[in-house]
């Protein structure tokens, strides 16, 4: 990308993203980060050619992807991962992974197969967190088994990519990923061991001042944290999600009114700034010029879209809320079946290690992309039918 590209063209698209969003939504609720990507895209130099990849673009759109898991894992409720709902989804995740795998080793025998297995198996509870939020959904026991269908279904992918995906021999992948998780779970029980009054009072003291106590502290537990995995040449994104949870765990004694105030600013940089420009640098630099060279791998996108319902959304069914309708479990599926941060990334490494052509990793990110336009708007529509007939049914009683 050029310099003016880097600094105004990318801002551009992330304003102009939400407006669409607000315009169309008025006929259809699509989420934002669809016109993100096509946004992207059009930019990209696969249509228009205003944008093109850069090293500083890429750097950034790093910092945001590492920022969306580390905001999936600071939203993580402890609760909706513990008893049936928590086992349930662990079981699901691994049902999806040996799913996954089959249908990789069908596709393409051998190592791509891999790659094609961990990347159907996730699920973007990053991008899955803020169509709950807006839907006032987070709370409910709907909202509570997509949060812990989406934790598994993030922080699994990242293991597998860590051992299986990072060029070392699993054997000593797997000790490598105990070391840090060791060190992790170290930090999260000095998080969660005592109520940090010290730490929450500075932080309530700087919430509105140029001190900014609480995001200086986040950055340095997100930075310490992905540098820590690097260093043990795992996926950064492992260390991002860890973060969350260790910040999560750090402010859980907070006063309300200061986690709020927290949270309202972690949105902001993290939404306003930061992930907005991962989604649409993943447009800038998604390659449709290897997609549309072979008409056949387009057949691949809508394919992967199913096997995504198919791999991860029907496994993701075991977590839904007891006594929940048809109705409720087919949108828990769909949601489950969201995916595309963890494919971007596992389609990369790919890629970068020449395992995976373009032409199907391109496909496999398409599929992730289509996944996140439809599957959400139609659970959602099939969550707000269900509780339009409920109060149909109520005021009928009444």
């Amino acid at each position: 990308m050029s310099f003016v590209a880097d600094f105004l063209l990318i801002p551009l698209l992330a304003v102009l993203a939400p407006v669409l969003t607000r315009s169309v939504g008025r006929w259809l609720p699509i989420p934002v980060v669809v016109f993100e990507l096509v946004l992207g895209i059009v930019a990209g130099p696969s249509v228009l050619g205003w944008a093109r990849p850069s090293e500083f673009a890429a750097t950034l759109a790093d910092v945001g992807l590492a920022m969306l898991f580390f905001v999936a894992g600071s939203e993580i409720e402890f609760r909706a991962l513990s008893g049936r709902t928590g086992k349930r989804a662990v079981l699901g995740w691994v049902l999806s992974l040996l799913l996954g795998l089959a249908a990789g080793f069908v596709i393409a025998p051998g190592e791509p197969a891999v790659f094609i297995g961990v990347a159907l198996c996730s699920t973007a509870l990053g991008t899955l967190l803020p169509i709950l939020r807006d839907a006032n959904e987070l709370r409910t026991p709907f909202g509570r088994s997509i949060a812990a269908t989406g934790a598994v279904g993030e922080f699994g992918p990242l293991v597998a990519i860590s051992v299986f995906l990072g060029g070392r021999d699993p054997g000593l992948a797997t000790v490598v990923l105990a070391v840090f998780l060791l060190l992790t779970a170290g930090a999260i029980w000095y998080a969660f061991r005592g109520t940090h009054g010290r730490l929450h009072r500075v932080i309530t003291s700087t919430l509105h001042t140029s001190g900014q106590f609480a995001i200086r502290v986040l950055l340095l537990i997100l930075v310490a944290l992905v540098a820590l995995s690097v260093f043990l040449d795992l996926d950064m994104l492992l260390g991002a999600f860890a973060a969350g949870v260790i910040w999560q765990l750090l402010m859980r004694n907070a006063r309300e009114e200061d986690r709020e105030a927290v949270e309202s600013k972690i949105e902001a940089v993290a939404f306003g700034f930061l992930v907005p420009v991962f989604f649409v640098y993943t447009g800038v630099t998604f390659d449709l010029g290897a997609l549309l060279e072979q008409p056949m791998l387009l057949i691949l996108v809508p394919v992967g879209t199913l096997l995504l319902f198919v791999v991860r959304g029907l496994p993701s069914m075991l977590a839904a809320p007891v006594g929940s309708t048809l109705r409720d479990r087919f949108a828990v599926a769909l949601m489950g079946a969201t995916g595309l941060p963890i494919i971007v990334a596992v389609t990369g490494i790919g890629v970068a290690a020449e395992v995976l052509p373009a032409g199907p990793a391109a496909a496999l990110v398409a599929a992730g992309m289509l996944s996140v336009l439809l599957f959400p708007l139609i659970a959602m529509a099939l969550r707000r039918e269900r509780i339009d007939l409920r109060t149909v049914a109520s005021e009928e009683r009444l």
